[in-house]
């Protein structure tokens, strides 16, 4: 699933020890439950308020942690290649994940970014449909592809939510056509800044501030443009006082409702 915020196809998670990819158990993170309840690890993870593991019983997330380990991803480090075997799932705890599919012949196009807590994964596919990479350093929780499906069998409110996600992920991906068809330079530029804004930080109503995930050269790619029309488009941005940029990298929106208005946006 996704294009969108996020656009694509969810994929499945088929880490193999790789160097920079580094694991911890949930049991060497924590398993002591405490008053029978949740398991600790899972009490202090954010996504679990967010994620597919809101929609599981307590003794659900006992017998998952058991079977579960987190990883951490260093940014740049593709993860998931493309026609893979599906052999996991994964939520992602913190980060950005960068979704591409590539060509016979080799051009890639990214069609997508992920952020926590989505869910990484089509349940019941045989292969991934697309690679994903780490677009800066990113935390997942990996579960292994039979016992997250045997908890989709067992669990309408899990099933629920995957098809509400799976939704709402096609109701984005027909919104990013509309700005990859229709909407003029600066629009793509800011559309891109909202998409990252409402992700950073979603609680936020007027100002916003994150580091850009992606470099000029990926955004350019994500949004059909050249870099140097990116470079131009941000500069204008900022010079309209819509956004401050430091280092490149770091962003401010002082008022979100003007990057929306400059998006396009309703």
């Amino acid at each position: 699933m996704q294009i969108n915020s996020h656009p694509g196809e969810l994929t499945m998670i088929n880490i193999i020890s790789q160097p920079r990819i580094r694991n911890d158990t949930m049991d060497t993170l924590s398993s002591r439950i405490q008053n029978g309840d949740v398991p600790a690890v899972c009490r202090s993870c954010e996504a679990r308020h967010g994620g597919v593991c809101s929609a599981l019983t307590p003794a659900q997330l006992v017998e998952l942690s058991k079977h579960s380990s987190r990883r951490t991803i260093d940014a740049g480090t593709e993860f998931i290649g493309q026609g893979e075997s599906i052999s996991s799932y994964s939520n992602i705890l913190k980060g950005v994940v960068k979704l591409s599919k590539v060509m016979a012949d080799g051009r890639q196009q990214i069609v997508g970014l992920q952020f926590a807590p989505d869910f990484m994964g089509r349940p019941f596919l045989g292969e991934s449909r697309m690679a994903a990479e780490a677009a800066i350093d990113t935390e997942i929780c990996v579960f292994p592809r039979r016992a997250i499906e045997r908890l989709i069998a067992e669990t309408p409110g899990l099933e629920h939510l995957l098809h509400s996600q799976a939704l709402k992920e096609l109701d984005e991906a027909r919104d990013w056509m509309l700005t990859l068809g229709r909407k003029t330079a600066q629009e793509k530029v800011a559309s891109f800044l909202a998409l990252i804004a409402s992700h950073s930080d979603p609680e936020a109503e007027e100002k916003s501030m994150f580091e850009l995930p992606l470099s000029r050269a990926d955004i350019a790619d994500f949004l059909g443009l050249t870099i140097e029309t990116v470079s131009r488009q941000m500069t204008k941005l900022r010079k309209e006082g819509i956004i401050q940029i430091e280092n490149n990298r770091h962003v401010t929106v002082p008022d979100l409702g003007r990057l929306v208005a400059a998006a396009g946006n309703d």
